[in-house]
């Protein structure tokens, strides 16, 4: 019996319009390992058969929102055909659409706004998506873990100081291909040495995609700034910290830092300051030069609730600080929900500051000092 194409697409459509009325459910790191240890397959089973289709309808329910000239790009509509089967290389691939948007017109305030919210989301739901899926395959199929600490894909004895050195490692042989030379690295707790047995419970392959790609970025900074033919360069500096609430781990290094005016950019889809790679089609992502390296470290470092953040000093060097939760309770998952008002970052650019626009600034002032009557305003310096 054949299936009627029509019949097919509007099927689809009343079970995406469905299951996008339900939010999706966040799980905390501890609630994965609680599951992990008590669930059985027939339980993660039905989870998995109800929270994954919130979970795609959620985020496809948004891609009817995106600019039109955006979704007509080939390498875009490849993409979706690939969603449902997870191709490894659709990282590249909605790059690549990115791409030739912007080769193919002016993109404009709203496209741009559109083209970062979306795409923040995407990846976002793609993360969480796979994170389900990599965690019912690895404890009940047959590609079990055969780490004692493992349970899933999360480490309860995850060494941070260890990702730390894969991570460089694997960045440095990149940076000594290209540049036939790297600088040195350096790891310290707050007490000046190296941290020997700081372990959190976490997902080891977030924190090194995360670490792999700040040391890139830091590597190829060092040598470009201080010449390729230099006979020694400062070391990465690597801090951590670990408080009551977070593990802060700052990065820091010497590359001659970023103008002020591009750090915004930094995290923005359509921003790179490498070179545009070709295609590779290897199966493989290569991120340099799509600028997708530090937009996709941020979401990981968000989808258990800690951040990334940037800081820099134009002309002498850059520090990234990755906070992470260092209690794995209050670790919950940071989900995209579909929604009424979710159009509206669609339709609207970001706003600039009401402090910029003649007049504003000392109508400000006046509301300021009329709700604190003892405040006095500063003179503005400009």
């Amino acid at each position: 019996m054949r299936l009627n194409p029509v019949y097919f697409a509007k099927s689809i459509g009343r079970m995406l319009e469905y299951y996008s009325q339900f939010n999706p459910s966040p799980l905390s790191i501890k609630q994965f390992i609680d599951f992990g240890l008590n669930a059985t397959e027939r339980t993660s089973f039905n989870f998995l058969r109800l929270e994954l289709p919130v979970r795609l309808a959620n985020i496809m329910a948004e891609i009817q929102l995106l600019p039109e000239h955006l979704l007509a790009m080939p390498s875009f509509l490849d993409t979706l055909v690939k969603i449902r089967n997870r191709h490894s290389s659709v990282v590249e691939t909605m790059a690549q659409g990115v791409i030739e948007l912007k080769e193919s017109k002016n993109v404009d305030a709203v496209t741009e706004n559109a083209i970062q919210y979306f795409l923040d989301r995407f990846y976002m739901s793609r993360i969480s998506i796979r994170m389900l899926i990599n965690q019912h395959t690895l404890l009940f199929g047959g590609d079990l873990n055969s780490l004692h600490s493992n349970i899933g894909c999360i480490d309860t004895q995850c060494s941070i100081v260890n990702i730390i050195h894969d991570a460089f490692e694997n960045a440095r042989f990149l940076c000594e291909q290209y540049y036939l030379t790297s600088p040195e690295l350096v790891v310290r707790g707050v007490d000046g040495k190296e941290p020997k047995d700081l372990q959190l419970v976490y997902v080891p392959s977030h924190l090194y995609h995360i670490f792999f790609e700040l040391f890139k970025n830091a590597l190829r900074a060092v040598v470009e700034h201080h010449g390729s033919g230099a006979s020694e360069y400062p070391p990465i500096d690597v801090r951590i910290s670990l408080g009551k609430e977070d593990l802060c781990i700052k990065m820091s290094d010497l590359g001659g830092g970023i103008p002020r005016s591009a750090l915004d950019l930094l995290f923005a889809y359509t921003y790179s300051t490498a070179p545009q790679p070709s295609p590779s089609g290897s199966g493989s992502a290569p991120l340099a030069g799509y600028g997708y390296g530090l937009p996709l470290s941020r979401l990981y470092a968000r989808y258990f609730r800690g951040d990334l953040l940037v800081t820099s000093m134009d002309g002498y060097g850059t520090d990234a600080l990755v906070y992470l939760k260092a209690l794995s309770s209050e670790a919950n998952e940071l989900l995209p929900i579909f929604n009424k008002a979710t159009s509206k970052n669609y339709e609207t650019s970001v706003q600039t500051s009401d402090w910029s626009v003649p007049g504003q600034f000392f109508s400000h002032v006046r509301h300021f000092s009329t709700a604190m009557p003892n405040a006095v305003p500063r003179r503005l310096i400009v």
